[in-house]
């Protein structure tokens, strides 16, 4: 949980939040994720997740072009002593990554935003917080 303001150097390596370390433990996956932000996955959780996308039907296009995009763009990251990760170039790339990002722990994976892109995408869904709120008690998630 939580948002957290980092910069990423010139290398493109990266600190890891502590509170976030703890839970994505020192090997995880990154992938790219939606709405240009990357995603980040402990070990478990990423397991989980590949059964799940293995199970969707390869005899969809639809399927197969989600399962390319999420798998092509992942590598498995390893924390080194100063907590810090190396982003390869094409995730940051992905993410518009160039300097501050943010954290963001969402549940049971952890997001990476370029700073511009968060604020952006964080007051247009500011702006239909009510309305996103309507549709999800509509799905009878008890919330």
């Amino acid at each position: 949980m939580g948002e957290y303001h980092h910069t990423i150097d010139p290398k493109g390596r990266l600190i890891i939040p502590a509170k976030l370390r703890t839970g994505l433990g020192d090997r995880f996956v990154a992938t790219k994720g939606m709405d240009n932000c990357l995603f980040l996955y402990p070990m478990n959780e990423w397991q989980v997740l590949e059964q799940k996308l293995k199970a969707l039907p390869f005899t969809r296009a639809d399927a197969r072009a989600f399962v390319r995009f999420f798998f092509s763009g992942a590598t498995e990251c390893e924390v080194d002593k100063q907590g810090r990760i190396l982003l390869p170039a094409n995730l940051r790339e992905y993410a518009k990554l160039d300097k501050d990002v943010v954290f963001l722990g969402v549940s049971s994976r952890v997001e990476i935003w370029s700073k511009e892109l968060w604020e952006k995408y964080s007051q247009e869904a500011e702006a239909s917080y009510s309305e996103i709120a309507e549709k999800i008690v509509d799905l009878d998630l008890g919330i």
